[in-house]
């Protein structure tokens, strides 16, 4: 063999190293056909609090979601200040009204910080539909009515704060990326798209920051799935779950990028995809065992890629690709869901009910969605759409936005 046709494609990424990468990733699934957990320390996972948890999920939306949203040129200052201003916003508001709809006075724990930013999370999806083309207004327009319909969602058709839920979901996979992905894409639908897309495009630089985001999220996914439940076995079990999601999903996705990118890595699949598996694996993180937390993962990783690469939905307005992340991973997690049970037992889950939670959640989402989407518009969109020169002095950008 010449020393310029390296075996696995040299510098472009071509020849077998995508169909490796995915044979690689069904053996080691396969390997772990009868593997089980060891849940004998499951007590110890978490002898602190659950301030770890709240820490881990606060740096998410902070860090994580920020930064994911960098990706865009001349609007790196407006993705990280604008989430923080959502995060702080949304979650002393969600604090306040899902407080009173669950419990009917405000009563604040840790647990309930933890809520907060999970409903924040849900906004933040949503925002990721509609970055760079709505205002500072229409943003705080959109976390308070948005949260509003979030925790009706959650506490009167969920009824989560029931002895007795409608479905079980600990890692919000119905709860909050079904909820917030198509809450978005209906905003964004009703929005329509911008008049001047020139900016929406990303540069060498913003995908390296927008790539820090996806390693913070990546790196807490386990504490947003896990971090409401109660210590001890089911906790651990999601815990572990969602790492060997993770795993399975970014092995996916980088596999079968360069398959379908004609031999090469493309930065948007893996700033996104390599997530889908913590997506998909929150409805069941804690019930079902290593080897079907690895297909989730897998399953969720090829679909989120082939989403990213095909853009099949929503690709005129969805500037984040929220639809390839959150909502068909979302829309796939919640199926599952309704099929466990039908193969573990004990799992408490009624597919039903499972499958009633879905449906439903989804027509509150696209239906409070396209009614935001309406209030959104009637507030005024900014005429410059992906620039942070338009609403922050001082900005760096202001010679890339005037290009």
């Amino acid at each position: 063999m010449a020393m310029d046709q390296p075996l696995l494609g040299g510098t472009t990424t071509t020849g077998m190293f995508g169909p490796v990468g995915l044979v690689v990733q069904v053996a080691i699934t396969a390997a772990f056909w009868n593997a089980k957990l060891d849940l004998s320390s499951a007590t110890d996972t978490d002898k602190s609090s659950v301030y770890n948890f709240y820490v881990g999920v606060a740096l998410m939306m902070f860090v994580g979601f920020g930064y994911l949203m960098t990706f865009l040129k001349s609007y790196g200052i407006g993705a990280v200040g604008l989430t923080m201003f959502i995060t702080c916003l949304g979650v002393e508001f969600a604090v306040l009204i899902e407080s009173y709809m669950g419990k009917g006075s405000l009563e604040i724990d840790f647990l309930s910080l933890l809520n907060g930013n999970f409903a924040v999370a849900a906004v933040l999806i949503s925002f990721g539909g509609l970055i760079g083309k709505i205002s500072p207004m229409q943003i705080t327009v959109l976390t308070l009515v948005e949260l509003l319909c979030y925790c009706a969602n959650k506490v009167f058709f969920l009824k989560q704060y029931d002895s007795s839920p409608l479905i079980g979901d600990c890692g919000g996979t119905i709860i909050i990326h079904v909820f917030g992905a198509y809450f978005g894409l209906c905003a964004c639908k009703v929005l329509g798209p911008p008049k001047d897309d020139k900016l929406n495009a990303s540069s060498y630089t913003s995908d390296i920051f927008s790539l820090v985001g996806t390693v913070f999220l990546w790196l807490f996914w386990p504490s947003f799935v896990a971090g409401a439940l109660p210590s001890g076995p089911g906790q651990t079990t999601a815990l572990i779950n969602t790492v060997l999601a993770l795993l399975a999903s970014s092995v996916a996705t980088f596999a079968l990028t360069p398959i379908i990118e004609n031999g090469k890595l493309t930065t948007v699949p893996i700033q996104n995809a390599t997530l889908a598996g913590g997506v998909s694996i929150g409805a069941t993180a804690n019930l079902v065992g290593p080897f079907g937390a690895l297909v989730i993962g897998g399953c969720a990783g090829l679909l989120s890629t082939v989403g990213f690469t095909k853009s099949p939905f929503f690709g005129d307005c969805d500037t984040c690709g929220i639809s390839n992340l959150h909502g068909m991973p979302g829309i796939f997690g919640g199926l599952v869901s309704i099929a466990v049970p039908f193969m573990y037992q004990g799992t408490g889950l009624v597919p039903a009910h499972q499958a009633i939670g879905l449906a439903g959640t989804l027509v509150i989402a696209c239906v409070t969605g396209t009614i935001t989407g309406f209030i959104l518009k009637a507030v005024g969109t900014p005429e410059e759409s992906f620039t942070d020169d338009t609403f922050w002095a001082e900005c760096d950008d202001k010679g890339i936005a005037k290009q």
